[in-house]
């Protein structure tokens, strides 16, 4: 008599465990989409119209030649935790965007994290930190908002975040 009930619990585990292994295969993987934007405002989830805050590939001496932009930027306003990029899942697809420098001048398509020299913030209100680490930790930099009817402000970073910057903030 116990041994039929065991029999009947094995087999009920035994079922149970093929049911799931049949769901587990049956199941869709998630998918993954990466894409390369030079401007935060680019990417799906966030919530703007333009990036004021330029990232440059050179430092400012090597950035302009006469009155054109002769190395790459990034755009982007407001907080960014990472240079890296942002991810998000979208239904079952991990949706990533990569933040690189457009196709200017040198640097072309390199990953904005730790490549940039200088700053230029062309926000009209708006002052930004530049910081060593992700999520906005280390040593930071100020750059102040252009006044009316200025130039926007470019600025070398500082030797402690030149090719070593990984996110900004409002300041």
């Amino acid at each position: 008599m116990k041994k039929a009930r065991l029999r009947s619990k094995v087999g009920a585990v035994a079922a149970a465990f093929a049911a799931s292994a049949a769901l587990l295969a049956s199941a869709t993987p998630a998918q993954a989409a990466e894409y390369n934007v030079t401007d935060n405002c680019d990417v799906a989830w966030i919530n703007c119209s333009y990036g004021d805050l330029w990232l440059l590939y050179n430092s400012k001496d090597l950035a302009i030649s006469g009155d054109r932009y002769v190395t790459s930027w990034a755009q982007f306003y407001g907080n960014v935790s990472d240079y890296w990029g942002t991810s998000q899942y979208q239904g079952s697809t991990l949706t990533t965007y990569r933040y690189v420098f457009n196709g200017n001048g040198s640097g072309a398509w390199q990953y904005v994290k730790n490549n940039a020299a200088s700053v230029q913030n062309c926000a009209p209100a708006d002052n930004y930190r530049v910081y060593y680490n992700s999520g906005y930790g280390g040593t930071s930099q100020y750059f102040a908002h252009n006044e009316p009817y200025g130039d926007c402000n470019l600025t070398n970073l500082i030797s402690a975040l030149k090719n070593n910057n990984a996110s900004q903030h409002f300041a």
